[in-house]
Parts: structure tokens; sequence; C-alpha cells
């Protein structure tokens, strides 16, 4: 429905989102590795002065069984004030949440009772391969004149290209494919903009077969996953450049640009490199007619004892940093930066996005360390710090531990758990919130992904003025 107004939740600037009231609600993607019970969304209660403050105070119930929920995404955002948008009056009202193995697409109403979201639509995966020619969708992001939806693997039962699938606004219905001439690029998995520039980028995980089961050790060694960037006309839908990361640099995931529209550089996490084990972060930028790409994190892996370790990495008697997300506050001041195999949470000062200076750091779970939450200091934890969420404000940023169904087992292969954390971030540092720790039966037998929150977050929205 169209409103007379422009959503109040839609910013111009990113000094008008920074300055914008807190969250009352988060909502997190949560999944049943067995299927043998249907996925979720969960809602939080992250307001302070609540009484069931860090409490799971709704939950909604998928349909289906086998979904795999990971990355979603709101229907609309600050993009639709761009001065080009053609819906500037599009709400920020539905969730746009894929499952990720059973390439069906729900859409999910959160105005009526935000507390108990409604399914409204669901996208069945033929829907997806007719038009778009594309399966396993994965992330969501709001543009002014539609939905970008990248998926990893092609239609059909090809196991790629992937690439992006654009979706109405109001119908979300499947419009087609958005590559008009996609060059080289073949693998996918993010997709964001330096909107202001006609700048679209991507990034590279693996197709289908590559992940759906795991780290598959002869194509990590082969160095066949994911090592570049692809940067794109956005008007245009056209591929202009590809930045290789070297190949020693496997799987390059979330993208994260610089909030600021005059601005066109960004960050990248590397999951791992094979040479070494550490994880990186690069940092893509304009130089002259070109991009180019530096790397400007780099977090060496931590040594264990071999019989603490799972035995997809025992033969290397060390634990990987594995970065598997990144999250830049809405600022452009503050890199976050999780490292779920060694269970730390890093922050960074990015004020010099060529020289990031590390500014706290916490930790929580991890392969070898299993180090506990200061709320429950005798329960050792599983997973680590896997997707990270940044408040508008960049006060408080949440974590949540599961990362994919087979890659947990595979690196927690005595379980994962379920737990879900919220840290404060002052000038000083981080901190964990005692008070905030939904975990183990809050989440119902499922494992908790992705967190947005109401109103929009650091990885939501996209901003057409300074």
């Amino acid at each position: 429905m169209a409103l007379w107004k422009p959503d109040s939740t839609f910013y111009a600037s990113p000094r008008d989102a920074v300055a914008a009231p807190p969250e009352k609600l988060a909502y997190v993607a949560a999944f049943d590795r067995a299927a043998a019970r249907p996925d979720a969304i969960a809602v939080l209660d992250v307001d302070p002065g609540s009484g069931t403050y860090g409490e799971v105070v709704g939950w909604t119930d998928l349909p289906n069984l086998g979904d795999e929920l990971h990355h979603f995404g709101w229907n609309a955002c600050s993009s639709a004030l761009c001065p080009y948008a053609p819906h500037p009056h599009v709400e920020r009202r539905y969730l746009i949440v894929p499952g990720l193995r059973s390439s069906r697409i729900y859409v999910i109403d959160t105005k009526d009772d935000p507390t108990a979201p409604k399914i409204v639509k669901t996208l069945e995966p033929d829907e997806l391969a007719k038009h778009a020619g594309y399966s396993r969708p994965h992330t969501v992001h709001c543009g002014p004149e539609g939905l970008y939806l990248t998926a990893l693997g092609g239609a059909g039962g090809d196991d790629g290209p992937g690439g992006i699938a654009l979706l109405d606004h109001t119908s979300f219905e499947v419009l087609g494919r958005w590559e008009v001439d996609r060059g080289p690029q073949y693998f996918a998995y993010d997709a964001w903009w330096h909107i202001a520039h006609d700048v679209l980028v991507t990034s590279e995980w693996g197709t289908p077969s590559m992940i759906e089961d795991g780290v598959v050790g002869e194509l990590l060694l082969g160095r066949k996953y994911g090592h570049a960037l692809h940067f794109w006309d956005l008007r245009k839908r056209r591929h202009v450049q590809s930045v290789d990361l070297g190949d020693e640099h496997q799987m390059a995931l979330e993208l994260r640009p610089a909030h600021d529209p005059t601005r066109q550089y960004g960050f990248v996490g590397v999951v791992v490199s094979v040479e070494d084990l550490s994880a990186s972060v690069f940092l893509w930028y304009r130089d002259g007619d070109a991009w180019a790409a530096k790397k400007v994190i780099t977090i060496p892996a931590e040594p264990a004892d071999a019989s603490a370790l799972p035995p997809v990495i025992q033969p290397f008697g060390a634990v990987p940093p594995l970065i598997t997300d990144i999250d830049l506050s809405v600022d452009d001041q503050w890199l976050y930066v999780s490292c779920w195999g060694t269970g730390e949470l890093k922050r960074y000062d990015v004020s010099d996005p060529f020289d990031p200076v590390e500014a706290g750091s916490v930790r929580i779970g991890g392969i070898a360390r299993r180090t506990p939450h200061p709320a429950t200091p005798d329960l050792p934890l599983a997973g680590g710090p896997q997707m990270v969420e940044v408040s508008r404000d960049g006060r408080r940023v949440y974590v949540t531990n599961s990362l994919y169904g087979s890659w947990d087992d595979q690196f927690y292969p005595d379980g994962v758990g379920a737990w879900m954390a919220k840290l404060d971030s002052t000038a000083g540092g981080l901190a964990f919130d005692e008070r905030f720790f939904p975990q183990g039966d809050a989440w119902r037998g499922l494992r908790p992904h992705q967190t947005r929150l109401q109103g929009g977050d650091a990885s939501s929205d996209s901003y057409c003025y300074p």
C-alpha cells in the first residue's frame, strides 16, 4: 500500500539514520538442520525498558520443511528517497525471506502486529527458475526500483551461473534476471552498490554443489572457490571490471560499501587463506578510471591441540579465524569482523579505510576455546560470532552463532548450539550486555542466523544524500 508521505523509517542521509530512535524489536531467521520441523522467524524484544527485554516475544513458523532460512531483508528502505526512485511512497513493512536450500521465497508482513508477522505470499522455486533462471536465493537488498535478490545457482539443475533476480516492490513477483551482460562472472554471493554513482559490486562464494554439503577440501586446497570482486554499471546492468583478490584468498563474501554516498570504497571479508589459514578484509576503492583492491586487515590462525579440533582442520593443528561476516557502522567509523572459527568479534576504527586500527574485541564460543557468555559463565559455548548486525546509531551490536547447517556440523561436530548476544559499543570498546542472551530452549530447537532490526540497521539501507 502506498503512503501519502515517505515512510518515517526512511532516512535521506546517514546522519539522519544515526539520529533516529532506537529499535524496539529484532527479527531473526532460525532454521531446523534436520528439516523435521518448519523454519521460523523469531521476534526478539530489544527494548531495555521492557519487562521482556532479551526474550523471544514472537514466533512465525513457515508452512514447509527444509527451507533453511539464511539471509533476508526488508522490501523497501531509504533508497526509496533517491531522486530517481519510481516508488517513493512504499513502506518498510514486509520481510523478504528466501530459503537457501528450497529456493522458496516468503513475503512476511510485520505491520499489523509486529510481534506476530504473517506470511502473505509465497514464491515457489519454479517462479524464480522460470522468470530469472536462478535457484538458491541468498541475499536481499532493497533498491529504488525493486528488490535485488542474489542467487547462488542456476535453474533446471544447472549449478551455475549464479546472479541477481529483480523482484517487483509491490507485487513481489519475479521480474527477471537483472544482468544484461554478465561478462566473466560465474560465482555469486553478495551484491551491493555505490548507488549515487550507478555502481554495483558483487562477490563470490561457490555454486550449490560446492557449498551445500560443507567445505570440500579438494576444492578449497585447489583454490576453486570464489576469490574476485565484480563491478557493474548499475543502470545499464552490464559487467565492467573484475578484481581478483588472489586465488589463495578463498571465499570473498560480505560486501560493506561506505554509507556516505559521496565515497567510493567498501570492505569485503575473505573467509580463509589456503597458504596459512589466516582470514582477511580487503578494501575496494576507485583508482583513477578503474577499481582496485588492497588487503587492509589480516587475522592469523591460532595454534591449537589437534585433539580439540574437528577432523576438517585437525591436520593443521590450528584454528582458522573464518571471517564469515563483517558490518560497517552507518557513520562509516567502525568495522565489525566476526571470526566464527576462533570465537572472536573484532572492531576496527576505519576512519581511514586504508589503515584500519583495531579498537576492541570480545570472545564467545569458538572451535577450541568454547568461551562462555558472562551471563552464564559455567556454560561453554559452541559456534561463535557469525552474523553481526549494528543498530543505526552504532551503539548496539547483535550477533548470532550459526553459519549454515552443513558447515556448522563440519566445524562443530559435537553440536553448534543456539544463541544470540548483544554488545554495547562505545568509544572505549565492546562489552557484553548480560541482560541479553537468548540461548538453548529459547530457540525451540532451531538455529538462529541473520538478524534484521525494526526500522532498519547498518546493513539494510542505502542513502542518496550525504
